[in-house]
């Protein structure tokens, strides 16, 4: 793909001026937010499957919540966790510049492993992991416990700065998501793509 090309369709939904200032806000903390084509994805993603009722790991500064509850039905609820505070008032103010109701964002701060054992089996419509790659191992299975039949797993940064095509490439984050990809695309139980937006949005239904 030529970079005009891919730069057209990473631009071709505009963002509002609250995603623009959730951005700004995301880097000033040192957060990495999705990019805006990631964004579109996950907003599609989220109409698609009708949401109601999301988990995210890794609030961030707001950007991606926003993308989801822009895609959810009105009474859908966005159930986002992450464990640095300061990132969560951040998307507290994103969500609130966006005129989402508080009762529409649940911002739980705390470890992802811990608070998503809490939650209930097939609850939910669809699970992003946004957090450290490194983690993703380890929520997998709680993400695919927590999805109903017909849910969508979003997983993001599975190009890994477009370090996991190159079969050379041996660091330990990268063959980490290429041997976790490959695992997801075999698994019988999930229908798997890998999207080439942001930094690789790997997307799942489960069967």
């Amino acid at each position: 793909m030529r970079p005009a090309t891919w730069a057209y369709a990473e631009e071709f939904v505009t963002e509002t001026d609250v995603l623009d200032r959730a951005r700004e806000r995301a880097a000033k903390l040192h957060c990495e937010a999705v990019s805006s084509g990631a964004g579109a994805a996950l907003r599609v993603l989220a109409a698609a499957a009708n949401a109601r009722a999301i988990v995210e790991v890794g609030t961030g500064a707001g950007v991606s919540g926003l993308c989801l509850l822009d895609g959810m039905p009105s009474d859908g609820v966005l159930t986002t966790i992450d464990i640095n505070p300061e990132h969560q008032r951040a998307a507290r103010q994103a969500f609130s510049e966006a005129g989402v109701a508080a009762q529409r964002a649940r911002i739980i701060t705390g470890d992802a492993l811990q608070v998503m054992a809490r939650l209930a089996d097939g609850g939910y419509d669809v699970v992003l992991l946004d957090g450290h790659a490194q983690d993703y191992p380890d929520h997998i299975p709680h993400a695919r416990r927590l999805l109903r039949r017909g849910g969508v797993l979003a997983i993001n940064k599975m190009l890994w700065r477009d370090r996991v095509a190159d079969p050379a490439d041996r660091d330990e984050t990268t063959v980490l998501l290429r041997d976790l990809g490959k695992q997801l695309r075999e698994d019988p139980e999930l229908v798997t793509t890998l999207l080439p937006v942001g930094d690789g949005l790997l997307t799942a239904v489960r069967r």
